[in-house]
């Protein structure tokens, strides 16, 4: 079963102390329920409880403490981390929110200089204490170049520190604010740490309407001292953006956890409903929603393993997860999405209830593509590797199963941010070329039609120069490589047989034909261009009988699998 149960606990470490600490996360939830969850999420109330559950059980300091500090066998593991992720989001963001902020504050404190605050910052995890992530500003939003955080400096060598932050989730709790901004007078970069109860941090207010604390913080001549400074100058600006690339991969995981949770409260009421005379689940247009959300939600799911190996295997000469890591960001939280709105479609007044699980996802699901870099941020990254990607691969040994009890040494030393061009990739028809499917086939023909496209009729400076003609090609392009990693990964997943590959690449075939159909239409194109993106749409293979055996055997199945206490 590739998707998580909770009743099951079906995913396995390789560590006893692992294994017991994620079941007694899952017992955490499940004791709690389904009624005290949603009350918590309409009141509001943010999770003191769930903190100090995870303080309680060294879930934090389990997680998130990299070799060499804390306990004797603390490590920073990938794999386990997403792991969390899944389970803590499969219940609501807001305790996926606490966890996941506080790897972005403790990014900058593991990757920086400052040795005394990192075994101060072990310290405060095992304390139980949150993190928070000082970058964004009100006034500049994205645009990270332009701080108006400054550090002023002293007579006696020491600095105040002044102005705002907002949009910094655990901005209201956190024992460190890893704080980016400028030293006054330079143009150095800094991070360093302020604290939530310090008399000059000031707590403006919650920034959302929600459960999670977004805060909008102020720094009034805030004393920092070097004692609190975790790195200047040019690897303060790396630091950054090493630390996102580190933590939006966890956005993947907390889309998967979500609908997951989703899709078994939906076809538990379908599989329940009678109208018309008819069981919803047996009508073709819902065993069509109930499939194709299936299938997209295994493919993010076995997509975003298999994207661990290679963030787990990177060295400073092998930086692919470049590639595949905002893919998890990007292309799995917007399939999340979607999965939703076919759950929903489905389920229809029913996902608007106060009591169901639903109701949390279809509000929440959003926020995901949002966070960390817009879906178009990371989309412009991924159209940087494009070229090496399709024509110019280069030879990789292979990258095997990343579940071993290991620290992921590397993604504390990335390195420079810069050179995103010259990164390169293994040949992608490698995991291609020995699979001989229909569906995978046809999904073959497109991708030679794209290239075709890009070598025959290559956008003009002026396109290349228009983002929305950029974002379209991405969107195409992103196809590839989420197709690779899901055959690579068939190796580990003996459940990703010859009938659910090709239900997979069915849908994958019509959302290549849709991304086609926009490129299709753009304004700018030539009638050569034109012509050759009419060539990449194609429908898939039809194969009813193959339809109805996944949809018997691995969707309706499903029914009744799990169900939350309190469910009503």
């Amino acid at each position: 079963m590739i998707l998580f149960n909770p009743k099951l606990h079906n995913r396995k470490h390789a560590d006893e102390k692992t294994q017991k600490m994620m079941q007694a996360v899952i017992d955490y939830f499940e004791t709690k329920g389904l009624k005290s969850i949603k009350k918590d999420w309409h009141d509001k109330t943010w999770n003191y409880e769930f903190v100090k559950f995870m303080k309680d059980n060294q879930v934090m300091a389990t997680l998130m403490t990299p070799a060499g500090y804390g306990a004797e066998d603390s490590r920073w593991d990938t794999y386990r981390n997403s792991v969390f992720a899944e389970i803590s989001a499969f219940y609501g963001i807001t305790y996926w929110y606490t966890y996941q902020v506080s790897m972005l504050g403790l990014g900058p404190i593991w990757m920086g200089s400052n040795e005394e605050i990192k075994h101060k910052t072990a310290k405060l995890l095992q304390d139980g204490e949150v993190f928070a992530f000082g970058l964004s500003e009100k006034e500049h939003g994205a645009d990270i170049y332009s701080s108006d955080m400054m550090l002023y400096p002293q007579e006696d060598g020491t600095y105040k520190a002044n102005g705002d932050k907002y949009y910094i989730g655990n901005g209201n709790e956190c024992a460190i604010a890893s704080t980016f901004g400028k030293v006054a007078g330079t143009d150095d970069y800094v991070f360093f740490a302020a604290n939530s109860k310090h008399p000059q941090y000031e707590c403006v207010k919650n920034t959302v309407n929600e459960q999670n604390y977004v805060a909008e913080y102020v720094l009034h001549d805030y004393p920092i001292t070097d004692a609190d400074i975790m790195e200047r100058g040019p690897k303060a600006w790396d630091n950054m953006l090493n630390t996102i690339n580190v933590c939006k991969f966890n956005l993947g995981w907390g889309a998967i956890g979500m609908a997951t949770h989703s899709f078994y409260e939906a076809i538990d009421h379908a599989a329940n409903r009678n109208v018309y005379g008819k069981y919803v689940t047996d009508f073709p247009h819902v065993k069509r929603l109930f499939t194709d959300s299936y299938t997209r939600l295994v493919a993010m799911k076995v997509f975003s393993e298999r994207a661990i190996d290679y963030m787990r295997s990177a060295k400073a000469d092998d930086r692919r997860y470049l590639l595949y890591n905002p893919m998890v960001k990007m292309k799995v939280t917007t399939q999340g999405e979607e999965v939703i709105n076919m759950l929903w479609d489905i389920i229809a007044a029913k996902g608007f209830e106060a009591e169901p699980f639903f109701e949390i996802a279809a509000h929440e699901i959003r926020m995901l593509p949002k966070l960390e870099g817009t879906v178009h941020v990371n989309m412009a990254l991924i159209v940087k590797f494009m070229n090496n990607f399709l024509f110019n691969p280069a030879e990789f040994p292979k990258v095997p199963k990343r579940d071993d009890v290991a620290n992921d040494d590397f993604l504390f030393d990335q390195g420079p941010t810069a050179g995103l061009s010259k990164v390169q990739f293994h040949d992608y028809n490698l995991a291609y070329k020995n699979v001989d499917l229909p569906n995978v086939n046809v999904f073959k023909e497109q991708i030679e039609s794209f290239k075709k496209y890009l070598v025959e009729a290559t956008p003009d400076k002026a396109q290349a120069r228009d983002i929305d003609y950029l974002l379209v090609l991405g969107e195409i392009f992103c196809l590839v490589p989420y197709g690779q990693l899901i055959l690579e990964a068939r190796e580990f997943w003996p459940e990703l047989d010859d009938d659910l590959i090709e239900e997979i690449f069915d849908f994958m075939i019509r959302d290549f034909s849709r991304h086609a159909t926009t490129l299709f239409t753009k304004p700018s194109n030539t009638d050569k261009q034109r012509e050759m993106a009419l060539a990449m749409i194609k429908a898939p293979a039809a194969n009813p009988e193959r339809f109805n055996k996944i949809w018997t055997e691995q969707v309706y199945s499903l029914k009744g699998q799990y169900k939350m206490r309190d469910q009503d």
